[in-house]
């Protein structure tokens, strides 16, 4: 996906001085499994730690093998990926932090969802190029999400009707402590747009925009710019078709 932005400003950053990525691959399919070894293994700066064919191998390699990055496939016998997902988060908080990039295809949108409000930290079509899932890996591993803006906008547009209500007459959770401009930040966040082009946006300087998103993240309780679309559609902040 070309249209592929890094985010910045995410609360768990590893710095830049990382050596090797750990990665655990998750996937029912061995010869999926395979061909995504032979692609990272030749990153000098990547190593593949361990195979899963199910949710809840997935769950205790990463309590065993302490991945930094789990490569995740949703549809797959007994636990699924969104499960899965869910139990590593929760676990990961206590321990080494892993974090969880999805593998999907467009026909299923609504799981990719599901996976995100779980706690992943991106989602990456299976079909997309070699160098796009080495740099999804990077980006992850480094404590950002990897973000598609219009796929995620026409994914949260389409299953909008599938988030939580919104009572008018409440503020959302946590809405209240943003101020003004950060609001402003959050809404331009759901819309897509990268760092620079909100910059460009508020005139004001990329350094600013990143305090922004961080103080955002921070006061919502939020891990990376992925939930806080969603925070931004499930509070009705952003609406379907909003632009």
């Amino acid at each position: 996906m070309d249209e592929r932005e890094p985010a910045h400003g995410g609360t768990h950053g590893r710095g830049a001085a990382m050596s090797t990525v750990r990665v655990l691959l998750v996937d029912d399919q061995p010869l999926l499994r395979t061909g995504f070894r032979l692609i990272l293994e030749a990153e000098d700066d990547i190593a593949v730690v361990g195979e899963a064919g199910d949710g809840a191998t997935a769950v205790e390699l990463t309590r065993s093998l302490l991945p930094d990055v789990v490569l995740m496939d949703i549809r797959m016998p007994g636990t699924n990926g969104i499960e899965a997902t869910r139990r590593i988060v929760r676990d990961g908080a206590a321990s080494h932090d892993p974090r969880v990039l999805i593998l999907t295809t467009f026909d299923l949108d609504e799981y990719v969802i599901e996976a995100v409000r779980a706690g992943a930290s991106g989602f990456l079509l299976k079909d997309s190029p070699p160098e796009d899932l080495v740099q999804a890996i990077r980006i992850v591993a480094a404590g950002d999400a990897i973000v598609a803006p219009s796929v995620t906008r026409r994914l949260l547009d389409k299953f909008a009707t599938r988030l939580p209500a919104v009572h008018e007459s409440a503020p959302p959770p946590g809405l209240d402590t943003l101020t003004e401009r950060e609001r402003e930040v959050l809404q331009l966040v759901a819309r897509g747009l990268s760092n620079a082009e909100i910059a460009a946006e508020l005139v004001v300087s990329e350094t600013t925009v990143k305090t922004h998103v961080g103080n955002v993240l921070a006061k919502l309780g939020l891990r990376d710019r992925v939930q806080a679309v969603v925070y931004a559609y499930e509070t009705g902040l952003s609406r379907p078709g909003q632009r």
